[in-house]
């Protein structure tokens, strides 16, 4: 049974199944990708609740494995040369959970790099752009009377859809015929901008036909429906 007394982590969020990857997380755009990976590769794990009202984040336990005080994050007793890895950063997550389980990722080197592309597409842009859209629309920023900081997100958010909807003309998903990590980055985002945000119609969503399609895709797997509720509410 491996021991994972050495990570301070496990003293606020106890292992009960320590021989399986642990996962801290909400069910947030970025914390539902590795739960989905987690969901789509069958790979065993446990799952921690990160509670943001109660600044779970800001705790010395959780500091100490993510300094960046983000979720998620994970804690694989079985890591690379058999000894215990802790990770955060949901694009590198994915690329680990992809190369442990040799799912989600093309075996083609050019493919892999590819695929890798269309991450960075939606960690660099799509992940905080939407994200600041989300901010000025529905949160905080949406009291601000000064409206082009909210109108620069849109117009940046529309652009990145313009971008996602010809690279979906013609293919299943991202990558061609093969559903993988890039999929499983960018359309929790995707969702959450026209869904929670309540961002489609300032962005008109309903012009980019491909990502809609690709979506409803994304949506109906089953994995993706079980991993959108992880970790379940309270």
């Amino acid at each position: 049974m491996p021991d994972l007394s050495a990570f301070a982590i496990t003293k606020k969020w106890p292992a009960r199944h320590p021989e399986r990857l642990q996962l801290y997380s909400l069910p947030t755009p970025n914390g539902v990708k590795v739960s989905i990976a987690l969901e789509e590769t069958g790979l065993p794990y446990e799952v921690h609740r990160v509670a943001f009202d109660t600044n779970d984040q800001l705790s010395p336990e959780f500091l100490s494995l993510n300094p960046n005080n983000k979720i998620p994050a994970i804690l694989d007793p079985n890591g690379p040369n058999g000894r215990p890895l802790a990770l955060f950063e949901s694009g590198a997550i994915l690329v680990y959970l992809a190369a442990k389980t040799g799912q989600l990722m093309p075996t083609d080197e050019a493919a892999r790099y590819e695929t890798l592309q269309w991450l960075m597409f939606q960690m660099g842009g799509i992940g905080p752009m939407f994200g600041q859209l989300g901010f000025f629309h529905k949160f905080a920023g949406k009291d601000y009377e000064d409206k082009r900081p909210r109108d620069r997100y849109v117009a940046e958010s529309r652009r990145l859809l313009k971008v996602l909807d010809g690279r979906l003309a013609g293919r299943q998903w991202i990558m061609g015929d093969d559903y993988g990590i890039a999929d499983i980055a960018v359309f929790p985002w995707v969702r959450n901008l026209a869904g929670f945000y309540g961002a489609g119609e300032i962005v008109g969503f309903d012009d980019f036909r491909e990502v809609r399609r690709v979506l409803d895709a994304f949506v109906a797997r089953p994995a993706v429906q079980r991993g959108l509720a992880i970790p379940p509410a309270p």
